[in-house]
């Protein structure tokens, strides 16, 4: 009976939250904090505001996630310029008018997933790595903006978008965090219930081994980089909505952000483990920590070097528990 009784407590002993937990507290002491340092930061509204912010990362993350499972050194630097341009077509086609919504995101969308498309056939195809590959096309979509809009851009979000982003619908809630829990639900279905996500796990974990196994690896990870995009795309259509109108850079600093938001969700950036429900919860400490810089006054200086401190310190926790990635 000894035995057991002193293994339990080791037990407790050598237990560490997982990625997802230890992002969890983060965002719960930095609202804390928050509240500490400025009375009313921790109120309804104030909370809800923030989570309405962090649903337009956390929608964009959706296929920043996909691409890094895949592994490879994956990555999908385009998602910000990509969604600038989702929201630039969806603006004009909407025009401010409700009956131009279906065309506008269908349109919206089959562009952003052209853009992925051509990601995924040039990083698969012509074996060009992920991170030069979407850094380049930045500037393809920066010349295909300056093309569409000459430089000036134009147009307004219908009325039922902004309603559905910036309304009430439940308990005071916009109708946005509802959509994000459901795009969620279905980024965690599709990873964790799907032969593509099964797919997808494999390619990141052991291209050769995944190919031996009969996975049909490049079509997976051209369906990655269309599914980043498309998403980028619908996250571009939703800031619209938050915005009404729409500007050249709109979603541009989301790029760098989507990708730390997968980082400290626990997503192991060489692929192949990892999961969205960590990427939501990272996109919620990162607004919350806007939030509270912002809250605090400080400069965009300080704001940059205080992010890169919160992912250098999560990182360093989860390499030195290895047992977080499982």
């Amino acid at each position: 009976m000894s035995a057991p009784t002193v293994e339990a407590p080791r037990r407790v002993l050598a237990w560490r939250p997982g990625p997802v937990a230890l992002a969890g507290a983060i965002a719960v002491a930095l609202v804390i904090a928050g509240e500490l340092l400025s009375p009313g930061f921790a109120g309804y509204g104030q909370l809800v505001n923030l989570m309405r912010v962090a649903a337009f990362l956390g929608v964009i993350a959706i296929g920043q996630t996909i691409v890094i499972i895949a592994g490879g050194g994956g990555v999908d630097l385009s998602v910000g310029k990509v969604a600038t341009f989702a929201a630039i077509i969806g603006s004009r086609v909407m025009a401010g008018d409700d009956a131009g919504i279906v065309p506008a995101v269908a349109l919206a969308l089959l562009v952003s997933a052209g853009i992925g498309l051509v990601n995924g056939l040039c990083v698969t195809l012509l074996r060009i790595p992920p991170f030069v590959m979407t850094l380049g096309m930045i500037g393809v979509v920066q010349g295909l903006i300056l093309a569409y809009t000459g430089g000036q851009a134009s147009g307004r979000a219908a009325p039922a978008l902004t309603s559905l982003v910036n309304g009430r619908v439940v308990g005071d809630l916009p109708g946005l965090l509802f959509l994000w829990l459901l795009l969620g639900l279905l980024a965690v279905w599709l990873l964790r219930r799907t032969t593509f996500g099964w797919n997808l796990f494999a390619v990141g974990a052991n291209r050769t081994a995944a190919e031996l196994t009969g996975v049909r690896v490049n079509r997976t990870l051209i369906v990655a980089y269309v599914l980043s995009a498309t998403f980028a795309g619908l996250g571009g259509i939703l800031l619209l909505g938050y915005t009404e109108s729409v500007f050249l850079d709109l979603a541009d600093q989301y790029m760098l952000p989507s990708v730390a938001a997968v980082v400290i969700g626990g997503t192991l950036l060489a692929g192949g483990i990892g999961g969205y429900a960590g990427t939501a919860v990272g996109a919620i400490v990162l607004t919350v920590l806007q939030g509270l810089l912002t809250t605090l006054d400080i400069g965009g200086a300080g704001r940059t070097v205080v992010n890169g401190i919160v992912l250098l310190v999560l990182l360093s926790l989860y390499g030195r528990q290895r047992r977080l990635r499982s």
